[in-house]
């Protein structure tokens, strides 16, 4: 929300500089996000409003009496300014058919003059980044960012009957004032007359009933729709307006009739020949007045900050709340525009943002807790970590099966059992990291599992681990037992067991995420003099691979025949944006072997 310096004077005269404004705001309202300063001396802050305090905050005059509140300043109320001439009786007729419209104000004012606006309506709506269309629509925009209550004029010559507020009919159509052609749906509400639809409700109105240069008479519409209806069909018509966030955040009903007296003022000052004839108001169920209790103890206790009952007095006379207060214990009537401030500690966040939030100490509180060691955790740690530290990495395998002793009620139909060991999850396991060990650079495959099996008797906690040549397993208390494996068991009960393994020193370097293409791997033995090092033969594989090569070259075999020494390089190709082919293999291992034949005496096997 873009809010004037200039414009915020009108109603708080002894508002701060600018600059400590921003401090004021960002500290006890809201976050600043820029500040400009214009030619015409004026100066834009551009104010972060939360939904929360959207209903009340998003126009000059609701930032304005924060801030009279906040800072204890006079707020300077325009109402006794409005002057609006005696109005006539009116043969307007208003029908609210839906119940996404709260409220419905609607005004018939007569020989208007529709043209240029007049200056400092102009400079208050370009200060906010608003253009000037002409002097009726210009008056509702200003309205609007003024006192937050969208308004709009409809040509009355245009309309044809009375104002209808309903639910569209699927598939009726409407052109926007911006020549945006939208078709609607059921669930969207319109504004229209006896026979053509005028404008979307609380969004955006239509070119049917537009205001322009030939326009003699018109009807204002101060309203007020469902938060939840607009914000749906906005989205469902992808049209975001001004009006429309203000509507979406909710706004109070008892706003419009300000409105409505703020507008028709403006509207009699650029218009002086101009008559005005009756509001009509269709208010189907009123805003109730509501009450809101709190105490002093529990506000502190909320805020963990001593606060007194003096100082909340001050805050809500200072915030004009009318309060009932006996023992430290308050009742508020909440108002009307604070749709925000519902329960206890609404008002506990209400009362620590005018101290300020620097009054709450961060102190820990004392816990007098000891945690209790779950005893089965503590053997799995014990036996995870004396796996881990016998070189074992961890494996987590599927719990459902296609055999077992327990079925599953409604499961995959190759998967209707619970598993009843880990051994046959475990050996899969091994089986694909076996395929998988030139890529890990290890010839050396071991896993281990530890997990819940379900047999008819019930549940058991099983330890597996295993290698190519077979897996082993049994129960966990069978597992930390002696002499299953060397070392020390949990003591009693499991609740002390070796330190966690790979404690000092792990986790060291950057992570580098791994490809998720399929690896390659490709080997090259080559015969040479005896009297050449396998690290002549590297560099010279090493330097014709290219990126492609992610492990290796590594020696992996050596053996010497006649004088001459074999060394046999695997390495594995692979790609971080695509597949690999055996071509693009093919390619850089025929160079490798070219390179390898410059050499007198090498040999390719």
């Amino acid at each position: 929300m873009k809010i004037s310096y200039n414009w915020l004077k009108w109603y708080v005269p002894d508002v701060p500089t600018a600059d400590k404004l921003v401090d004021i705001f960002n500290y006890h309202l809201c976050e600043v996000e820029s500040i400009e300063k214009r030619e015409d001396g004026d100066i834009i802050l551009d104010l972060k409003i939360l939904p929360n305090r959207a209903h009340d905050l998003l126009s000059h005059q609701g930032v304005a009496r924060e801030l009279a509140s906040l800072l204890n300043i006079a707020y300077v109320d325009p109402t006794p300014k409005y002057k609006i001439p005696e109005s006539k009786t009116t043969k307007l007729e208003v029908k609210i058919d839906t119940g996404n419209c709260r409220r419905y104000m609607g005004r018939i004012i007569k020989n208007v003059k529709v043209g240029p606006t007049p200056d400092w309506v102009v400079q208050h709506l370009a200060s906010i980044g608003q253009r000037s269309i002409n002097n009726i629509v210009d008056a509702a925009n200003i309205v609007m960012f003024d006192c937050g209550q969208p308004t709009h004029a409809f040509d009355l010559d245009k309309v044809q009957g009375g104002v209808v507020v309903r639910e569209a009919k699927d598939g009726e159509a409407l052109n926007t004032l911006d020549n945006k052609a939208v078709t609607f749906k059921n669930s969207n509400v319109i504004i229209a007359d006896s026979k053509n639809t005028l404008a979307i409700a609380g969004i955006k109105g239509g070119k049917i009933a537009e205001v322009d240069n030939n326009t003699k008479n018109i009807i204002l519409e101060c309203a007020n729709f469902d938060s939840i209806s607009v914000r749906k069909t906005a989205q469902a018509l992808n049209i975001f307006t001004d009006a429309r966030k203000r509507f979406e955040n909710d706004l109070s009903p008892e706003l419009a009739p300000y409105a409505m007296r703020e507008l028709s003022s403006l509207i009699f000052e650029m218009c002086p020949e101009a008559t005005f004839e009756d509001i009509v108001d269709i208010y189907p169920k009123k805003q109730e007045s509501r009450k809101l209790s709190f105490s002093t103890d529990r506000v502190s206790k909320i805020l963990g900050l001593k606060v007194s009952v003096d100082e909340i007095k001050d805050i809500l006379k200072r915030y004009l709340f009318e309060y009932a207060e006996k023992a430290g214990k308050f009742e508020i009537v909440v108002l009307t525009m604070r749709l925000d401030l519902t329960i206890e500690e609404d008002m506990a966040e209400e009362i620590v943002r005018i101290l300020g939030y620097d009054k709450v100490k961060g102190d820990i509180p004392k816990i007098n807790f000891k945690p209790q060691v779950n005893k089965t955790r503590a053997k799995i740690m014990w036996a995870r970590n004396k796996l881990l530290a016998e070189g074992y990495s961890e494996a987590m395998t599927y719990a459902f099966c296609n055999k077992g002793e327990v079925e599953v009620q409604n499961s995959a139909s190759d998967k209707k059992f619970l598993r009843t060991n880990l051994s046959d999850g475990l050996k899969e396991s091994i089986k694909l990291n076996q395929l998988n060990a030139p890529f890990l650079g290890s010839d050396k495959v071991q896993v281990f599992e530890i997990g819940t099996v379900f047999k008819k008797s019930g549940e058991e906690m099983h330890v597996a681990f295993g290698d190519k040549k077979g897996v082993k397993e049994m129960k966990l208390d069978e597992f930390i037992s002696p002499p299953r494996l060397s070392g020390s068991p949990p003591q009693k009960g499991g609740e002390e067991f070796p330190p966690q393994f790979g404690k000092e020193g792990a986790g060291g370097g950057n992570f580098k995420m791994w490809s998720l293409f399929p690896f390659i791997a490709r080997d090259v033995a080559v015969w040479v003099p005896e009297n050449i090092k396998s690290a002549e033969v590297l560099k010279v594989i090493k330097e014709n691979t290219g990126d492609m090569v992610i492990r290796g070259p590594e020696l992996f075999d050596e053996f010497k025949k006649d004088g001459k020494v074999s060394y046999a390089f695997r390495m594995v190709f692979q790609s971080y944006d695509r597949t690999l082919t055996d071509a693009e293999t093919n390619e850089i291992m025929a160079k490798i072997t070219s390179k390898i034949k410059e050499n007198n005496g090498w040999q390719v096997r």
